[in-house]
Parts: C-alpha cells; sequence; structure tokens
C-alpha cells in the first residue's frame, strides 16, 4: 500500500525542528529550510514508510511481536490505541528501566499480577488485614499501568517501534545491545544512525504521528492476515491429507464385504 505525499503533506509529517536544532546526520532528508525551520523530504519518507511497513508486515507474518514505545503526551494516546487494535503491546508511560535487557525481572512482575488476580478470585485476598489489602491494590494498580500493556509479551519483541528517540534514548540502548530492530519516527533534531528503520517525519504533531501509525499498523495487520490465511491453508491441507487415508480404508472394506 503506497503513501500518498499529498495526505503526508496535509498531515504536516514535513515540519522538522529549528535549524539551529538540527542534527547533522539528517541532512540526506532535508529538503529545504523555511522561515528557520527545516523541511523533510515527504518522497523519501513515503518510500522510508513503504520499506518500514514491507518488514514490519514480514515479522508480524512470523508470529512474532512487534513492541511500541512512545511515552510523549501527543503519541501515548495513538499508540496505545493503534497497537491494542492490532494486539500488539506497548509502552506509553515511563519505559521501565531494564524492559529489554533485565527481561526476567519485569516478566516477575507481570506474574505477580497474575498471583494478586487469583487471590481475588480464591478468596485469599478478603484473608488480608484492611491495611494489606490496600497495600496490595496499590500495588496492582502500579503494575497495570506500567505494564498493563505488555502481559502477553512472553519473550523478548522482535522489534520495537519508537515515537521520538531522543526521548526513548534508554529503550534504544537497550534494543541495540541486544540487536533488537528498531523502526522510528526520526526528526530533523534526532541521530537516524541509532536506528534500523528510519522513518522521516515530524513527531511531535498528533496528526503527522496519527498518520505513519496507521499506515504501518496497517501493514502488520497485512502481515497478520497473511499468517491466519497460510494457517486455515495448512490446517484444510493436513483435514484432506488425514481424510484420504480413511476414505482408502473404507474402500477396502466395501471389497472384502463383497
Amino acid at each position: 500500500m503506497a503513501v500518498e505525499v499529498k495526505k503526508l503533506l496535509e498531515a504536516g509529517v514535513h515540519f522538522g525542528h529549528l535549524t539551529r536544532k538540527w542534527d547533522p546526520n539528517m541532512a540526506p532528508y532535508v529538503y529545504m529550510e523555511r522561515n528557520g525551520i527545516h523541511i523533510i523530504n515527504l518522497y523519501k519518507t513515503a518510500a522510508k514508510m513503504d520499506e518500514a511497513g514491507e518488514a514490519l508486515a514480514k515479522i508480524a507474518a512470523s508470529g512474532r511481536k512487534i513492541l511500541f514505545v512512545a511515552t510523549k503526551k501527543q503519541a501515548k494516546d495513538i499508540v496505545a490505541e493503534k497497537a491494542a487494535s492490532i494486539n500488539m503491546p506497548f509502552i506509553t508511560e515511563r519505559w521501565p528501566g531494564g524492559m529489554l535487557t533485565n527481561f526476567i525481572t519485569i516478566r516477575k512482575a507481570i506474574k505477580k499480577m497474575a498471583t494478586i488476580d487469583r487471590m481475588k478470585k480464591d478468596g485469599t485476598f478478603l484473608t488480608l488485614s484492611k491495611k494489606e489489602r490496600l497495600q496490595v491494590d496499590r500495588l496492582r494498580a502500579k503494575l497495570e499501568k506500567n505494564l498493563g500493556s505488555i502481559t502477553d509479551m512472553t519473550r523478548l519483541p522482535a522489534a520495537l517501534f519508537v515515537v521520538d528517540i531522543k526521548r526513548e534514548h534508554i529503550a534504544i540502548k537497550e534494543a541495540q545491545k541486544l540487536n533488537i530492530p528498531i523502526f522510528a519516527m526520526v526528526d530533523t533534531n534526532s541521530d537516524p544512525r541509532q536506528v534500523d528503520y528510519v522513518i522521516p517525519a515530524n513527531d511531535d504533531a498528533s496528526k503527522s504521528i496519527d498518520m505513519v501509525l496507521t499506515h504501518v499498523t496497517d501493514a502488520i495487520t497485512n502481515g497478520l492476515n497473511e499468517r491466519k490465511a497460510d494457517k486455515a491453508a495448512k490446517d484444510a491441507a493436513k483435514v484432506k491429507a488425514d481424510a484420504k487415508p480413511k476414505a482408502a480404508a473404507k474402500v477396502e472394506a466395501a471389497k472384502e464385504e463383497e
């Protein structure tokens, strides 16, 4: 699904940062300077969005997870909505240190949430004192806020999608350390060399973020649908293969009766 440059223009994806705040490594993606602001080359943005979309679709088709990261105000709600719609994990509150590099500890915290839920179901929770119940409830709420969106992520993600790599620098470093591919919206004030799949774009405007995320999640949806279709085809082939011996056995049985 090709990206229309006109739509990117309407969403303000082309607006970069002030020229004095730019990172020179973004020069290949800058079209011009206007009123002290760098303007991003949207033809390059469109090409990079298509490239990132194809790669993300392949990851989704393989059945692996893509972790979305965006804690800035303009992006968090959009990212949470888009990622949840395709059943992908996301972090929109504070990045938990060691989220990737110390994933075992993070999984333990997630299991703690499940333990508390079990306590409430089996009645153990009611045997606690009022003060203890309050403490447990607060802990559950805190864990839900920070980690509730990654409860289904049972292993390290196959890729990261980040909005604003400058803000999410800890997440970027952890992914780099573990060689996890990084996809990101990169504005003119950031260093694109930190990212495997760069999408040069305005990462401050909600319209721009929504436009890029819509394309990305649509591509992932295509990958997920491809996986479902492949699975359905394999299941159908298996049923057909299993049916052949049964049919042959019936024919043999009928001959013997004759």
